[in-house]
């Protein structure tokens, strides 16, 4: 049974994907400029916060499809809607861009009038019955040819938003983009949320499965996949900076020059949980037991800054030896 025209429909199936990346800017963005960075839309504000991180939000824009769903069977079916796509800037340096739609289980034989869509946000609806497990499978592996790509739409907000006049396109320090592919499937109203998958791919992929209730909605979903996103940007690049600079085998003031950046833009980026829905949080739990995000993170602060307060120790002999 399909929804009346205007009537929210019961989605069983959420989709999303997340680009992260560093703000092409030398400055990191204050408040100000965040909002006008994020300013998608002239009749919706930016929502701002600056505790416990600055934190900016956009308001969201549509995008209509009309085009097959994802389907790793094969399965052609058509789905039309419109996906909803935001972006997040936190401490006015990490920029992400979000694409993601809900899909009920069952939509009208029939193409409704543009209308009706549009006043279901962030809904698409398949033409007949949707054949979830392939469609939930086929979003993690990536839209096919012809098929809706919510890769494209949230690699498209990203760019427009890197072209923004505020930005002098240079960044502090090399680093490369993260992608989370996400579903979410709907469980009865009285279970608890929970995460049952997380994967580390190639090339910068990341996909996650969640278990997600009726009545918390999608943006929810989004954002809870926004702060994971962010975190493991964080570990990976951290990382990847200590393991290209070889750490552990320069010496002397090579060791302040490689290390700076990583001291001044993302040691206090670190804060999980700081943006995500209550009724989310505890998901978290997941991935610091197992493989144990935050241990990671402080493993990784550690190794900095005891290889700094080496450095401070070795100066005033260095300074001895050379004089």
């Amino acid at each position: 049974m399909t929804a009346a025209p205007g009537q929210p429909a019961r989605s069983v199936l959420a989709c999303g994907e997340v680009r992260t990346c560093l703000l092409p800017s030398v400055q990191a963005l204050d408040a100000r400029a965040a909002a006008q960075l994020l300013r998608l839309r002239a009749d919706e504000h930016v929502r701002v916060s600056e505790r416990p991180s600055m934190y900016a939000l956009s308001p969201e824009i549509l995008t209509g499809v009309d085009c097959r769903l994802p389907a790793s069977n094969g399965t052609k079916v058509r789905g039309v809607g419109t996906v909803a796509a935001r972006a997040v800037l936190t401490e006015g340096r990490l920029l992400q861009s979000t694409a993601y739609f809900s899909l009920p289980a069952t939509g009208p034989d029939m193409r409704r009038p543009w209308g009706q869509y549009l006043v279901r946000p962030g809904l698409v609806e398949p033409f007949g019955k949707l054949p979830q497990q392939a469609t939930a499978d086929g979003v993690l592996r990536g839209a096919g040819r012809g098929e809706l790509d919510l890769g494209m739409i949230s690699e498209g907000l990203l760019a427009q938003l890197r072209r923004h006049a505020l930005l002098d396109r240079r960044v502090p320090f090399k680093s490369s983009p993260t992608r989370l592919r996400w579903v979410a499937r709907r469980v009865p109203a009285g279970e608890r949320a929970s995460l049952a998958n997380f994967t580390v791919a190639e090339g910068g992929l990341r996909t996650m499965e969640l278990r997600l209730p009726e009545g918390i909605p999608a943006a929810s979903a989004a954002g809870l996949c926004e702060d994971l996103a962010l975190h493991d940007w964080l570990l990976t690049t951290v990382q990847h900076m200590l393991d290209n600079n070889r750490i552990g085998a320069i010496d002397g003031p090579s060791v302040v020059e490689a290390l700076h950046p990583v001291v001044v833009h993302l040691l206090h980026l670190w804060m999980p949980r700081a943006h995500v829905d209550p009724a989310l949080s505890h998901l978290w739990d997941v991935l610091e037991d197992k493989p144990g995000f935050s241990r990671q993170w402080e493993n990784l602060s550690r190794r900095i800054r005891d290889r700094l307060a080496l450095q401070a120790v070795a100066m005033p002999h260095q300074a001895l030896s050379t004089s």
